[in-house]
């Protein structure tokens, strides 16, 4: 049991190092204060924060981002060895993101794409997106293991384990319709409503107005219903349109 508890200290204190080093290198404030939303900082005030938002949901938040990056530290590892090896290159993939009240946040995830990616263009914008996913990319972005790393984007206070997913800077579409609903008045999420009803395969209206749903009614017990039917969505692979948003089950190409 002692040796247990040591292999698990050192992975996450290995892993920290890592993500500590990451976070360093990513966080370019020239780049986040390039095209920033001139109501930026600014709330709608179509969303209302009751104490459990205010107070509780950090506190939950980070609890289970530290014992998820804890528990979660030798499989964090493994898979940083395996993306290096089978395409070597930064093991994350950083991307300027929409935080609460359109600031700007550097999000982490595990890269699954090649280097010759497109940088700031959505997977559904690229031209046959299938050729720039790596061999390993497709198992982490089908498991959604690649989301992982922003577990600690939840830590440092950027996201929230459940919210409307963080929108690309330069996803106007999505982010005007939100406003409409005082979606971008909350820290973004690991998964939401949105997530667990459609994913890729909504239109940008109906994801805002899920994500409008959520905030609207936002509670503990609504954000215990949205992590597990995360759970059940992950385990059956649901919603998800590989380089598509926006796509019907019925008009899947």
């Amino acid at each position: 049991m002692k040796y247990v508890l040591y292999f698990f200290l050192i992975c996450f204190v290995m892993l920290i190092l890592l993500l500590i080093m990451q976070q360093i290198k990513s966080e370019n404030k020239e780049e986040l204060r390039r095209d920033r939303y001139s109501d930026a900082g600014e709330a709608t005030g179509l969303h209302v924060i009751r104490c459990y938002e205010r107070i509780l949901k950090p506190v939950i938040d980070r609890i289970l981002a530290l014992l998820g990056l804890i528990f979660l530290s030798p499989i964090f590892l493994l898979l940083c060895i395996v993306i290096y090896v089978t395409d070597p290159g930064p093991i994350f993939f950083c991307q300027k993101r929409v935080g609460k009240n359109k600031e700007f946040f550097m999000l982490h995830k595990f890269r699954s794409m090649k280097m010759e990616t497109p940088h700031d263009m959505p997977t559904h914008l690229l031209e046959n997106p299938e050729q720039y996913i790596t061999s390993v990319g497709k198992i982490l972005r089908k498991t959604s293991l690649d989301e992982l790393p922003q577990i600690w984007d939840i830590l440092i206070g950027k996201m929230s384990i459940i919210g409307p997913r963080p929108a690309l800077w330069n996803q106007y579409d999505l982010i005007d319709e939100r406003d409409k609903y005082g979606a971008n008045d909350v820290k973004p999420g690991l998964t939401g409503w949105a997530q667990i009803n459609g994913r890729d395969e909504l239109e940008i209206d109906d994801k805002a107005r899920l994500d409008g749903h959520y905030c609207e009614n936002l509670s503990f017990k609504f954000d215990v219903k949205c992590f597990c039917g995360t759970i059940i969505s992950v385990l059956k692979h649901e919603g998800v349109v590989e380089g598509g948003t926006g796509v019907n089950k019925d008009n899947r190409e």
